[in-house]
This record gives structure tokens, C-alpha cells and sequence, in this order.
């Protein structure tokens, strides 16, 4: 076989190789594993950083990189680079050019309008990108799997732990049974000893993950009660065993990630549920 033969297939854009690198993922060795993570969880990083700031912090050598884009077909890492800026290009709309003038605008706006106007731009990103990122097949079979629980089981902790804390709130109102994990009296197993194959969870959780989380997760999946799940990896623990999972990448603001993506995604999720059991 030829060299040329032998060469992998070059995605052609991001979602193709995101594909691939999700396809291969257990095949990947350990740094080039770690290299895949950071690049799905930092696309806008990888757009824009120097092989040497990437390396610096995905915690690798540049070589690396290089390794790795060459794994996938690409001659270098600018070439790979450049799949991560055409994305980014072809999710510019005109409402976040604006906001994005209104952002560097500050002659005419007081600091505190300045961050205000950039954290709105990031809100808009993060939900354009998870509207674009849910398949409606998979979100169904989620809305199906939980509205069939005798009792949805919540787990979340850390930054996630509001999204679960707002959902409860809203199963409350809409009269489906649920359980918030998170208690103050630390019972959290206790209370995840009585749940059955007849009842589901939702669990969230977010780089760096809540090993709380992903080890009740997995203890509730190992006794065949189905987990759906909302993370921001393919490479999170939470989505080895979680029957659906979903991916939601916030967009940050100076450092700050809010949570406005997983928000719109959550309260969909409870609504639909509600509404489904209600036609039941």
C-alpha cells in the first residue's frame, strides 16, 4: 500500500471532523485523546490561538498538535486550524456583528454597558450554536424516556446545579414527579438507593466535571435506570452512560461562561416532558 493510499480521508469541515474524531475516539492514544477533548471543548480557542498557546493550555507539546492534525489527514495544525475558523465564519450572523461593535465601543459607553453588551453577544452565540448542535430525533427520545419516569431523579452540582435546581421548580409547577440531588443534609446516595428502572435522570455537569455527578450517573445506569444527560463534551463521562446526551459549548464573556444556552435547553426539555405526559 502507498503512502498516499494509506493517508487518511481530510475532513472537510468542522462538523466532519467532529464526526471523525468522535468515531475514533477510543482508538486515539492517550495525548492525542487529551488533544481531541480541549479542541471540542474550545473550538473559538483553537480558531485563534498559536500552536504554542494551544499546546500551553491543552497541557501538551506542540509537536502534538501537529501529531494530531496529521492523524487526521491534515499536512499540519494551520490546516486543521483553518476548519475551526471557517466555523466561526459561517456562524457570524448580523445581530452579533453588531453586538460585537456595540462591544468595542468604548468611547460612547460607560465599562459596565461594555460587559453588559458582551455577555448578551455570548448569550447569542451559545444559543445559536446548541439550536444548530440538538438533533430534534434525539431531543424526542429524551422528552419520550423521561415523560415515562415515575420519578425524574436531577443531578447536578457545581455550575450546573442552578439548571437543576430551575427545573425542579418547574416540575413542581407542572405537577411531574421529581427529585432534586443535591441535598444539604449529604443523603444524596441514600435517596438514589430507592430509585427503579421505572424512574430516569437528567444530569448536567460541565468541564472540569463534578466527579460527584458523573459517579451517580453511572451508578444509576449500572442498575438500568435510564440517564439522559446535558455536558459539553463527547469526551465527559456523563455521556458514556447516559442513554441521550446532549452538548451545549457557552460562549464566555472575559472568562465568564453563563448558562443561557443550557437554560433555554432545560426549560424546553421540562415543558415538553409536561406537555407530553399531559397527552398521555
Amino acid at each position: 500500500m502507498t503512502d498516499a493510499a494509506a493517508k487518511p480521508l481530510t475532513p472537510a469541515d468542522y462538523d466532519a471532523l467532529r464526526a471523525t474524531i468522535l468515531e475514533r475516539k477510543n482508538e486515539l492514544p492517550k495525548r492525542l485523546t487529551q488533544v481531541a477533548a480541549y479542541a471540542l471543548d474550545n473550538p473559538d480557542e483553537i480558531a485563534f490561538g498559536t500552536a504554542a498557546s494551544i499546546a500551553l493550555s491543552a497541557d501538551v507539546q506542540p509537536s502534538t498538535l501537529v501529531r494530531f492534525a496529521q492523524h487526521f489527514g491534515f499536512d499540519g495544525f494551520s490546516g486543521l486550524q483553518q476548519l475551526f475558523r471557517a466555523r466561526l465564519r459561517e456562524r457570524t450572523s448580523s445581530y452579533e456583528e453588531r453586538l460585537r461593535t456595540l462591544e468595542q465601543d468604548g468611547t460612547a459607553r460607560a465599562e459596565s454597558t461594555n460587559i453588559f453588551n458582551g455577555f448578551l453577544a455570548a448569550a447569542h452565540r451559545s444559543i445559536d450554536a446548541i439550536g444548530a448542535a440538538v438533533d430534534p430525533d434525539s431531543f424526542e427520545r429524551a422528552v419520550t424516556l423521561l415523560a415515562r419516569a415515575d420519578t425524574i431523579y436531577l443531578i447536578a452540582k457545581r455550575r450546573s446545579y442552578p439548571i437543576s435546581s430551575y427545573m425542579a421548580y418547574a416540575f413542581g409547577k407542572l405537577r411531574v414527579s421529581c427529585q432534586l440531588v443535591g441535598t444539604a443534609n449529604g443523603m444524596d446516595d441514600d435517596l438514589l438507593a430507592m430509585a427503579t428502572p421505572r424512574d430516569a435522570a437528567f444530569a448536567v455537569s460541565f468541564s472540569p466535571y463534578a466527579p460527584e455527578s458523573a459517579a451517580q450517573a453511572r451508578t444509576l445506569a449500572a442498575r438500568d435506570i435510564p440517564v439522559v444527560s446535558l455536558t459539553d463534551s463527547a469526551f465527559s463521562p456523563l455521556a458514556e452512560c447516559s442513554r441521550e446526551w446532549f452538548e451545549v459549548v457557552e460562549a464566555d464573556h472575559a472568562g465568564f461562561r453563563s448558562l443561557s444556552a443550557s437554560m433555554a435547553f432545560a426549560m424546553a426539555l421540562t415543558v415538553s416532558i409536561a406537555e407530553q405526559r399531559r397527552r398521555a
